[in-house]
This record gives C-alpha cells, structure tokens and sequence, in this order.
C-alpha cells in the first residue's frame, strides 16, 4: 500500500482519463453519439477525447461551464452564472467520432437512443452510496432535466465524473427535500441515476488498484486536496503509481 496526495485539477484530469477508457464511451465513440454537457471535470474529459479523435484545435475548457462556484469576491450570480457568458462554447457533441461543433444537448436529446452516452458534472457526491446530485439554477431542470428525458426514456447512458472534494455526508433525498421546499431559496438539488465515477473508481480502472480516502485538505494551491491509500497487486501499484504521477502537477483551473 502506498499513500498519495492528489490536487483538485489533478483529480479531475484523473477522472477525465478514467472516462475516456470506459467502454460506455469508447463503444459510443465508435458507432453512437457522445453528449458532454459543459463542466470544469467535464472540460478535461473533452480535453482527452478531442485529442483522442485529432479533434482538439477550436476547443478550450476556459468557458466550457454554465454554474461555477466562485469565491465571494469574484463576481457571479445566486446560481454561479458569470455576468458575462459571450464566451460560452456550448457543449461537447461527437457523433460516431466527429465533433459536431455548436451543439448542444438541447439540440440533440431527441435524436439520443440506448448504446449513446450523456457526461454530466455533479456538485454533491454520497461516497457511502455512490450517489450524486446536482444543483440547478434553471427553473426548467437545466441540462440535467433535458438528459434524463433520453435517460429514462431511451435508456442512455448517464455518466457522472465528480471529484472526492465534493463528497457529503448527509441523505441525498433528505437534502433535496430541503432545498426544493416552497418558500427555500438558493439553487435546486436534484439526486441523479447514473454511474459515478470519482478518483475512487478512476484509479481502480485505470490501474487494477483499490483507493481509500484517508483524508483531506491542505494550502498553498491544494486546498481541497484528497489523502488516497492505495493498495493491490504489485503491478497494480505501479501502474497506479506511474498513472498518478503523470497527473500529479496538473495547473489549478484558471477563468
């Protein structure tokens, strides 16, 4: 067993990794659609199959959110929109390998069908039940409404990277009652059916290795850094010891 301190950005472009080899994806990348809904852990995803598919000129994670939670002293809105969205990509579409640039879900959930795969951010992680939820700013539901029309409807596949910094301890359910009651304020929560896939599940299928989480914290550009035991066979260790190294200086997102 080895211990490793991995960084937000780092986690993320772990997770972003881990996506690009599930076979939900690759089987989607061949001969289906691919819908990745516009989010920072989202943005390394689209880093990673764009360049996959020689398709990364024209793409930036430097927009590529809706809601972002910001410090006080950085402007946004109650529900994490920036004042000014002029620079907003759209989402990620890629269509049996080519990038249809300028759509977006909306544009594309009718045409969505089983064996096609939608990637949606969450904001709050249940690492007990491997549940996640997300917030909406949208009085439609948002993009998280739009997916799981094709989702439940048609059976598409929902996938949900989300970095351990996000994790809670209390009841999903409990929580959106709370905040979706009459008379609440602040964003909506929405728990999700999907797949979660957080540093967890990205070690473990990438390398073969088990994670834990151990703890957390830390200053100097890794706050919100996570403590991982992990542990496995030999050559499951150093393949994750190697995968994490690779990450580990990944620069902190910037706007």
């Amino acid at each position: 067993m080895f211990q490793v301190v991995l960084t937000v950005a780092a986690g993320k472009r772990l997770i972003a990794r881990a996506v690009a080899a599930h076979p939900a994806t690759q089987a989607a990348l061949r001969t289906g659609t691919i819908v990745i809904i516009a989010g920072t852990t989202n943005g390394y995803f689209a880093e990673e199959v764009l360049a996959l598919t020689g398709q990364s000129k024209g793409f930036s994670r430097r927009r590529f959110f809706r809601g972002i939670t910001l410090p006080p002293y950085m402007p946004a809105t109650e529900t994490g929109r920036l004042p000014d969205e002029t620079g907003f990509p759209g989402d990620v579409v890629i269509v049996k390998g080519e990038w249809r640039q300028g759509k977006t879900i909306f544009d594309v959930v009718d045409d969505l069908k089983e064996g096609d795969v939608i990637l949606k951010g969450a904001n709050s992680l249940d690492l007990s039940q491997k549940r996640a939820a997300i917030l909406i700013g949208d009085r439609r539901g948002g993009t998280i409404g739009v997916s799981l029309q094709a989702v439940v409807g048609r059976r598409v596949r929902l996938l949900l990277p989300v970095g351990l910094e996000k994790r809670i301890t209390g009841n999903l359910d409990e929580l959106a009652a709370k905040l979706n009651a009459p008379g609440a304020h602040g964003p909506r929560f929405l728990p999700v059916p999907g797949e979660v896939i957080s540093e967890i599940e990205a070690i473990s299928m990438l390398s073969g290795a088990t994670a834990e989480l151990v703890a957390a914290g830390g200053v100097c550009g890794a706050e919100g850094s996570v403590w991982l035991a992990v542990s496995g066979e030999p050559e499951e260790e150093k393949l994750a010891k190697k995968l994490i190294a690779s990450l580990a200086k990944e620069p902190s997102f910037k706007l």
